[in-house]
């Protein structure tokens, strides 16, 4: 696992792939910086974090196995890498937010952003963005965030819990290699937020409905029972899942 630290940079993932570009990476490579300028979030929003205090950081993961409509198996493996890494430092109430936001306490404090490589239109690798709260404790009151530190009063050293995200990231990736893809459907969807709940969500017309959660796609869409026993696949352009 090659480690490369920066102290400041736009996006971990934009370095990230362009070195993929101007060199060979080994599996894994990972970048990590103190700081992002111009870090990304889902949708073409920004991360933001306190320079030392949060991880960010991209990994570049080689990816052979998977066709371009299983994408999302990447995002699912993730998801619980984080998931599980987290559970070591035994933070509480964790859940899996569809897409791949990770939640404790009901509060975002972790997002991912996968970025693939296609070469000849085939996926051959991926981007793996994530931001995670660790030691910031102040948040914009308008956002539903906190941190590790926030939650559980404890000050983390963030080389530590980096090192248990990739561990993990290793273990759910070899799943991936293995095609053992339904074994990492029912994991994911098992941790999945409100899961069967009576849940509000809002379309693109911004408006409201009830639904409950049964799970996701091959693809990635939320499956979402609705109202006369119908089922119904969103993808994220589509439907937010409101708290």
């Amino acid at each position: 696992m090659k480690i490369i630290k920066l102290d400041a940079i736009d996006s971990t993932n934009t370095y990230l792939r362009q070195l993929s570009l101007d060199e060979k990476l080994d599996d894994f490579t990972i970048v990590t910086a103190a700081t992002q300028t111009s870090g990304k979030g889902q949708m073409g929003t920004k991360w933001i974090s306190e320079k030392g205090k949060n991880l960010t950081f991209s990994v570049f993961k080689k990816v052979s196995c998977l066709e371009n409509e299983e994408q999302f198996y990447i995002s699912m493996a993730t998801s619980l890498a984080i998931y599980n890494a987290l559970k070591h430092f035994q933070i509480p109430k964790l859940a899996i937010k569809w897409p791949n936001d990770i939640l404790s306490e009901n509060q975002k404090i972790c997002g991912i952003l996968i970025e693939n490589v296609i070469q000849n239109s085939k996926m051959t690798a991926a981007i793996i963005g994530i931001g995670l709260n660790v030691n910031q404790t102040d948040f914009d009151i308008n956002l539903n965030a906190s941190s590790l530190k926030e939650i559980t009063g404890i000050h983390f050293d963030l080389d530590e819990v980096m090192f248990h995200i990739a561990t993990q990231l290793k273990k759910y990736a070899a799943l991936i290699t293995e095609r053992f893809l339904e074994t990492l459907k029912l994991e994911y969807e098992s941790l999945l937020f409100r899961k069967n709940k009576p849940s509000t969500f809002q379309n693109i017309n911004g408006e409201f409905f009830m639904g409950f959660i049964q799970g996701v796609a091959e693809d990635g869409k939320l499956n979402v029972l609705l109202e006369d026993e119908i089922v119904a696949a969103y993808d994220l352009k589509e439907i937010k899942l409101m708290y």
